[in-house]
């Protein structure tokens, strides 16, 4: 491996990937070096997610979610069609199921105008005219919402970075480091790396390794196992929109939807439980430094205390199937037990302060020579080209 680097970006995921191709276009004779731990980029986070191209129906106004996502719906298309990898605008229906979610409803429209959303609502009857498999009292319509393979995305990023001189370091660890006052040195598992700049995008693991190089951080990040399902048995005309339910203030995640995927068929998920591994997809993965981390931690508790309903709600839906297909059945009755099949799950890196507050949107920390990106939930994928400019952007600004 190289000895000295102009940046070093740690993290294969689509955001690193992201960034080290727009650091790449506007320093094109600068060393730039990306460190993967795994044999190949994509594998935890972008590689088992949804795979929607969110259109930014849910964000807060002003929100760095709201902005990145409205960037990044259309800069996602675009790369998609440079380089010829699929996409489908195939649309979100937002499903109400008795009044109470009508009245939800309302907000999430107000909100999706203020962002600039396209949106449009709908009768129960224009709902089932649109969708006849889906019971529903009344839906929002985003027509914009659409599906792609992240992992295909970030391959092609990868591709493209070390086609135009970029290096990929794979299965290359960053085990700590430090800053001096010119540089950064970054030990790994092939020896030190020293950078003028460096960017983490370290995902599930973005707590420790700010730590480890000296930012201030209160945070800690808390894994959610999130179980998907492949839906089999039904129809290519199931549905011909994404389907999701009205989400619940009350709880910190938007439920289970059905999701077309780009190879055909459905998956229905994902439920959130806590992982007892940061990189832990079985039921029963157990890490006991990362189960500990998230137990002896006080925020953790407090969002339990809070999320106390939920959390029974979502773990007993995770052991037990049936109870799993009652949230698929709130909206669509003709999906059986016999329908829901195996399919690879995924877990959320999710940011929890000592308080117990879920922190909801994009979190940067920056030290003298680096950048930490510290917390990037959903809609991280689709914003991921617009959060790599503002990376280049804050890196340049403190050059």
């Amino acid at each position: 491996m190289p000895q000295t680097t102009d940046f070093a970006i740690t993290g294969g995921g689509i955001v690193g990937l992201a960034t080290a191709l727009d650091l790449q276009s506007r320093h094109p004779t600068a060393r730039i070096t990306l460190l993967e731990k795994e044999s190949q980029p994509a594998l935890h986070q972008t590689g088992r997610n949804s795979g929607v191209i969110h259109a930014g129906v849910y964000y807060a106004p002003g929100s760095l979610k709201a902005r990145f996502c409205a960037l990044g719906v259309q800069a996602t298309r675009d790369f998609c069609a440079e380089h010829g990898i699929p996409t489908q605008t195939c649309g979100k229906l937002i499903v109400a199921t008795d009044e109470a979610e009508l009245t939800r409803m309302t907000t999430l429209e107000s909100r999706a105008r203020a962002n600039g959303i396209p949106i449009e609502r709908l009768s129960a009857e224009d709902a089932r005219t649109l969708e006849p498999n889906i019971s529903t009292t009344g839906a929002l319509l985003s027509p914009s919402t659409g599906i792609v393979d992240f992992a295909a995305v970030a391959q092609k990023m990868a591709e493209l970075f070390t086609r135009r001189g970029g290096d990929i370091l794979l299965s290359t660890q960053v085990t700590g480091g430090n800053e001096s006052t010119q540089s950064v040195t970054l030990n790994t598992t092939h020896g030190p790396l020293s950078a003028g700049k460096a960017v983490f995008c370290a995902g599930l693991h973005a707590d420790r390794m700010a730590r480890n190089f000296g930012a201030d951080v209160q945070f800690r990040i808390i894994p959610f196992r999130g179980d998907y399902f492949a839906i089999k048995n039904q129809p290519d005309d199931l549905v011909q929109h994404l389907i999701y339910p009205v989400p619940d203030p009350e709880r910190p995640f938007l439920g289970v939807h059905l999701t077309r995927k780009m190879n055909g068929g459905f998956t229905v998920g994902p439920s959130a439980v806590l992982a007892g591994a940061r990189e832990g997809y079985g039921k029963f993965s157990l890490n006991p430094t990362d189960l500990a981390s998230a137990l002896s931690y006080p925020g953790f508790w407090k969002l339990l205390a809070k999320n106390a309903g939920s959390a029974i709600d979502e773990l007993s839906a995770s052991l037990v199937k049936s109870r799993y297909l009652k949230k698929v059945q709130k909206y669509c009755h003709r999906i059986t037990l016999n329908d829901l099949a195996p399919y690879k799950s995924g877990v959320r890196a999710q940011a929890v302060a000592p308080d117990g507050k879920i922190i909801d949107d994009f979190l940067f920390v920056q030290t003298r020579h680096s950048l930490h990106v510290c917390n990037a939930p959903s809609p991280a994928a689709t914003s991921a080209i617009p959060i790599g400019r503002y990376i280049t952007d804050q890196l340049l600004a403190s050059a």
